[in-house]
């Protein structure tokens, strides 16, 4: 489990053929710090398993439905990543329960830069928007983050509204600033770049919930 708080911008240095999956070896002083072989560590927001360490670098496997659902299918070495270690019990929870568990990927749409701070509008799957609220917490790319806007919800058989039928693109927007600029990898982020989804476990929750309430009801992207 993990707060969402990036401690330090690691870097992969080498991916290598595993099965069908990768071995990721990334560079990151202070995450192996204190690390041990087994321990977990989050590489821009997805849950890994430390497989073997030096003294500034360790190596994780990815497997293959990792890879399908994540944006670490595309890295490469000199791939800036963030990283977090796991929370201990006597650790503050700065940021909100990180699971490290992918729910998809969304695209940057558009950056708007602003006096103090930058505005990010990102795209998300369908079926993860009714999990994404205003002012909610979402972890993107391992970060937590607090929503600042969200795309209008689409009305029920109306798709966009225009007769088409087409349902309507959904979207998030986050409100950057310096600090997170400046220590995560979101302010080197432009659009077209994909990014790790994690919704909030306990929207999560409710929805399941709600699907045992109401059995014909859609769950969405309840796992």
């Amino acid at each position: 489990m993990f707060t969402g708080i990036i401690e330090e911008r690691g870097e992969v240095v080498a991916v290598d053929p595993s099965g069908d999956g990768v071995r990721l070896t990334i560079r990151g002083p202070k995450a192996v710090s204190d690390a041990a072989q087994g321990d977990s560590i989050a590489v821009s927001g997805v849950c890994l398993t430390v497989t073997g360490q030096g003294a500034d670098w360790f190596t994780a496997d990815v497997m293959r439905q990792t890879l399908d659902v994540t944006s670490l299918v595309g890295v490469a070495p000199g791939t800036p990543v963030n990283l977090e270690r796991a929370l201990s019990a006597h650790t503050r929870l700065g940021g909100h329960i990180v699971q490290g568990h992918v729910d998809g990927t969304g695209i940057v749409q558009e950056v708007r830069p602003g006096a103090q701070w930058q505005v990010v509008r990102i795209s998300l799957p369908a079926e993860l928007a009714p999990l994404v609220v205003d002012k909610g917490s979402i972890t993107v790319d391992g970060v937590s983050l607090t929503v600042s806007a969200v795309s209008p919800a689409p009305s029920t058989g109306s798709g966009t509204g225009d007769g088409s039928g087409t349902e309507a693109e959904q979207w998030f927007e986050v409100s950057l600033i310096p600090e997170t600029l400046a220590v995560t990898t979101l302010g080197e982020r432009t659009p077209g770049d994909r990014v790790n989804l994690e919704t909030d476990i306990l929207a999560r929750h409710v929805q399941r919930l709600l699907a045992f309430s109401h059995p014909t009801s859609n769950e969405g992207g309840s796992r």
